[in-house]
């Protein structure tokens, strides 16, 4: 298995996973070209794709799903939740799957199960994903304002992790962000700070973990090297081996052995 992302902040978010034929792509917020570079870059191809599994209604998450699910005709993987409050954009969907983010019966997707985790964040039923070949485990957890024993059951254990660290809480006061804007980032249903995201790492079990990204960085209210050093300290590793998922490259992809 293995995985990599388009984009990772709040201009658009797009994330793949790789297993065997399987090619799950979680979450689109780029246009349809943007999608098409990005693959290539990836020496992939639109067309390679088997699935689009969506997080939540927020734009930045599912703007390019109608136009890449309809070019190619996609499944769409999403809470009934997440669906009732994107009926709109969602309406001429070919083949919608919603799902209920409480039925702890995995989704199968040709070479891959993925186990939906909810998750506290200010939209309708917000979830996150686990991935599992059969010997490893990724998890993915952006978009969420704190943790809950919930999502640590859901995350301990894994291989590799892309973790959200959108923003430090002393430049987010300093910015330019309105005060209540910055209540909703720093608010439960909002985002997850450096050090929380660091604190998620001291309640799992890491032994296993092979790959660590951070993803969701804020370009205003954060930066790549306070991100790393947060988790890093958390992990016991040099800062150095923290990767970081970026807006406009995102990152290239990490192999699970």
């Amino acid at each position: 298995m293995r995985f990599a992302a388009l984009a990772s902040g709040s201009e658009g978010n797009a994330l793949l996973v790789q297993h065997g034929s399987t090619l799950l792509m979680m979450d689109c917020g780029l246009s349809l070209r943007e999608v098409k570079r990005g693959l290539h870059r990836l020496g992939l191809e639109p067309a390679q794709l088997s699935a689009i599994l969506v997080t939540h209604e927020h734009g930045d998450h599912i703007g390019g799903v109608p136009a890449l699910a309809s070019a190619f005709n996609l499944p769409v993987f999403t809470s009934h939740g997440t669906l009732s409050s994107a009926q709109a954009p969602f309406a001429r969907l070919p083949r919608l799957m919603p799902f209920d983010s409480h039925d702890p019966t995995p989704l199968v997707i040709g070479d891959l199960e993925i186990c939906p985790i909810r998750v506290p964040h200010d939209t309708r039923e917000p979830v996150q994903y686990r991935f599992d070949n059969g010997q490893h485990r990724l998890g993915v957890l952006t978009d969420l304002g704190s943790l809950t024993p919930h999502v640590v059951h859901c995350l301990t254990g894994v291989d590799a992790l892309v973790l959200e660290c959108n923003y430090e809480p002393d430049l987010l006061a300093r910015g330019r962000y309105p005060a209540r804007l910055q209540q909703r980032i720093r608010g439960p249903l909002g985002h997850l700070a450096n050090q929380q995201a660091a604190e998620l790492l001291t309640q799992l079990d890491c032994s296993r973990l092979q790959h660590l990204l951070a993803a969701h960085l804020s370009n205003e209210n954060n930066r790549p090297e306070l991100a790393q050093q947060a988790l890093a300290a958390a992990l016991g590793c040099t800062p150095g081996w923290i990767g970081v998922a970026r807006q406009r490259t995102g990152c290239d992809w990490r192999e699970l052995h």
